[in-house]
């Protein structure tokens, strides 16, 4: 992992480097980069792949007490990212709470975006998406240090894979939710940082509506990949999305929870890959 110095702090990321196409890879809240292990190991082999751990809950550097952790002020992060590191042209992935931030970047910044992904992620009403969504943001409401209380039973996989917490988001990849929840469980500026998104995102539930009003003005190509098995995310977003970017296009993918890159890895690094690689059409 490396780290860059941000307006709002420290971020790690993971960049395999190579002369393919880039690639930008988001993850949800409570998550880190390590739900794209599994496509970024099959990418690798002919694109260039960056995923950076983001301040969302499970990140490891405490951002400054005067950082925007709201999610649009996260997505403006995400460009200054970009920027930073000079990647042009990136094909721009997210998932869950990352396929959100897909959804506000471009809204607001496309110059260094080529290509988008949606993978089951939030979109319209559906914000915070679901039991999973609607739990995590009242556990917001709680002090720093209750939170991590709360948190604390997280340690009982029992209890991750209960409705409320990752068990509708994942069907196998329960080490990784694990490894999730051990910094807002271990640092109290990670507890912080965590309350404060939580809080942002609970006081503007209509966010994602005003999002995809912008999205038919992204006319590049676009792809929307959605779990079939998806119990957060209503596989009818997928279509509406699909059917919202001018070059839109929608793919399925069978057997998986909304953490396709934990339960398909295989799969969704195949379209991904027919995607960058495909000329520019709908």
């Amino acid at each position: 992992m490396r780290d860059i110095e941000l307006s709002a702090g420290t971020i790690e990321y993971e960049d395999t480097g190579g002369d393919g196409p880039t690639v930008v890879l988001l993850h949800g809240l409570m998550m880190d980069s390590s739900l794209w292990d599994g496509p970024i190991a099959d990418l690798a082999a002919d694109h260039r792949c960056v995923a950076p751990t983001l301040p969302l809950g499970a990140h490891r550097h405490a951002m400054r007490a005067d950082a925007d952790l709201s999610l649009p002020g996260t997505a403006r992060l995400v460009a200054e990212f970009l920027h930073r590191l000079d990647l042009r042209d990136v094909t721009l992935v997210g998932n869950d709470t990352g396929g959100a931030l897909v959804q506000l970047t471009v809204c607001e910044d496309t110059a260094r975006v080529g290509r988008i992904v949606l993978a089951s992620c939030e979109a319209f009403d559906n914000f915070p998406p679901g039991l999973t969504g609607r739990t995590l943001v009242l556990t917001g409401k709680l002090s720093p240090g209750m939170f991590g209380l709360f948190m604390q039973q997280m340690r009982i996989r029992a209890l991750r894979r209960l409705p409320f917490a990752f068990g509708r988001l994942t069907k196998r990849g329960d080490s990784a939710t694990a490894r999730w929840v051990k910094p807002v469980m271990e640092q109290p500026g990670i507890r912080r940082d965590a309350v404060r998104t939580l809080r942002a995102a609970g006081a503007d539930t209509r966010l994602m509506l005003r999002a995809a009003e912008s999205l038919p003005g992204f006319d590049r190509p676009a792809l929307v990949v959605w779990a079939g098995d998806d119990r957060v995310m209503p596989p009818e977003h997928g279509r509406r999305l699909a059917e919202l970017l001018p070059k839109g296009r929608l793919v399925e993918i069978e057997d998986s929870y909304t953490l396709i890159p934990l339960d398909q890895p295989t799969r969704l690094a195949q379209v991904i890959r027919e995607f960058t690689h495909a000329p520019d059409a709908t």
